[in-house]
């Protein structure tokens, strides 16, 4: 049975609350841990969500699906390179930002601005050297990241530091949903209500559990941390005054305007 859990602003307190239909009830504590359910309970559209969770790790998997691959080697002229092995990066949380909030493109910015419509997994307990067999148990839930790149930065500099990581250029929610399977979704991205991409989220080079089994063999996973997986596909360029929508099956929709730094 899944659960929808979220991390919200009411009254100038932040919360994580459990969602039910149009409400969502605060919980004293974090969904995936000891936590006790409080009797404040507001109207869900009343409430700022934020960011589901702040990771204490921000991983964040490069090339994963072969389409997105094979469209980005073509713009570029050169043969498409499929990663042998699973290769993990990581990300800022300064470039988080909520459903609903606006993504916001610098001033000296490009032309090349483009969503990428990703899978997120939540861990939801500690690990180390998690066997391949047992690695979503890891996984408390699912919510849905907009990985928005500025490619001539992503290009040009020595680091992702400007092209991936500039505030705001990670929209992630709306809220964490539990009890899916990953391997029954698909994503779908809506750029001004126009579908502009749609991938089965499954169809990846390495899934889930083989990232998780392979991060956790130098690296310890706590609860919180996130892990995006990816997109395909070959991403539009965004403008100021586009409205990006990513839906993700199960999850529900992440929705974030585009507005130029002031």
């Amino acid at each position: 049975m899944s659960e929808k859990w979220c991390r919200f602003q009411a009254g100038g307190k932040v919360s994580f609350g459990r969602i039910d239909g149009d409400s969502v009830t605060a919980i004293d504590g974090e969904p995936w841990g000891a936590h006790t359910v409080t009797s404040n309970k507001h109207a869900l559209s009343s409430v700022k969500l934020l960011i589901p969770t702040v990771p204490s790790t921000f991983y964040c998997v490069g090339i994963n699906y072969r389409e997105h691959i094979i469209q980005a080697a073509k713009r570029r002229g050169v043969e498409p390179q499929f990663p042998q092995r699973p290769d993990i990066g990581y990300r800022a949380n300064n470039a988080l930002c909520a459903h609903e909030d606006p993504i916001i493109k610098p001033k000296d910015a490009g032309d090349i601005f483009q969503y990428e419509g990703e899978l997120v997994a939540i861990i939801g307990k500690q690990g180390k050297k998690i066997p391949k067999e047992k690695a979503l148990d890891y996984v408390f839930g699912w919510t849905i990241g907009n990985d928005v790149s500025e490619r001539t930065w992503q290009r040009g500099d020595r680091t992702l530091w400007r092209g991936k990581n500039a505030d705001t250029f990670k929209p992630m929610g709306p809220w964490i949903v539990t009890g899916l399977d990953y391997r029954k979704m698909t994503t779908v991205v809506r750029l001004n209500g126009q579908e502009v991409d749609r991938f089965n989220t499954w169809d990846m080079i390495h899934d889930v559990e083989t990232y998780i089994e392979e991060v956790s063999k130098y690296c310890t996973l706590y609860p919180g941390d996130v892990m995006w997986m990816g997109t395909d596909g070959s991403p539009r360029n965004m403008k100021p005054g586009d409205v990006c929508e990513i839906d993700i099956t199960g999850i529900g929709t992440l929705r974030n305007k585009v507005v130029a730094a002031g």
